[in-house]
């Protein structure tokens, strides 16, 4: 057999395998949730290409179907305090959009901040890009939950995953209010 045959064949070996690559189980930490938590699946990617990422891939043709990759902290070291988020995206084939977000809340379940990357969204087959949600943590603060939104069809990775405390000269998101309801009828 001639070189370059042999060295093409391994080569296509290689990818095949890399492509083949059983994805690693996710950390104790991490955990899938949302709107439709059983039509996606998640773990770590352990091709070359995905170095490792988590990631959240659609297991259905449901275009409305959406979930979270997330991860939840106790919010008691980080009260009064001003914390981010940020992680490198990139999808494949996302009919919707793949995103960030990050919400704390209190113990009674109510939401003290929240704030996801939709205004800000990856979408289709995208390349990596950074993402980053920077939120207050109240005084009256229990919880801090974290993570990645795939929406539609398609697969989003995050790596590598930054949670971290800021200074107040770095400015908080906020989501942009609802429309106000209207105090009289139009008909």
């Amino acid at each position: 057999m001639k070189p370059h045959y042999i060295l093409a064949a391994a080569a296509a070996a290689t990818t095949v395998l890399a492509l083949a690559a059983t994805p690693a189980p996710l950390p104790p930490s991490w955990h899938v949730a949302g709107n439709n938590p059983d039509k996606f699946t998640a773990g770590v990617d352990t091709s070359p290409e995905g170095r490792g990422a988590k990631f959240l891939r659609s297991k259905t043709n449901d275009r409305d179907a959406w979930a979270s990759l997330l991860q939840s902290v106790q919010a008691q070291r980080y009260l009064g305090q001003r914390v981010r988020f940020r992680a490198r995206l990139r999808t494949e084939d996302m009919s919707k959009w793949g995103g960030l977000w990050m919400s704390v809340n209190a113990k009674d379940g109510r939401t003290l901040a929240f704030f996801n990357t939709a205004g800000k969204p990856v979408k289709g087959t995208a390349a990596w890009q950074e993402r980053s949600i920077v939120l207050d943590v109240p005084a009256d603060a229990d919880m801090i939950s974290f993570g990645a939104i795939g929406a539609g069809t398609g697969e989003v990775w995050m790596e590598p995953v930054a949670f971290e405390t800021v200074g107040r000269d770095v400015p908080a998101d906020q989501m942009p209010p609802e429309a106000a309801l209207p105090t009289t009828p139009t008909l």
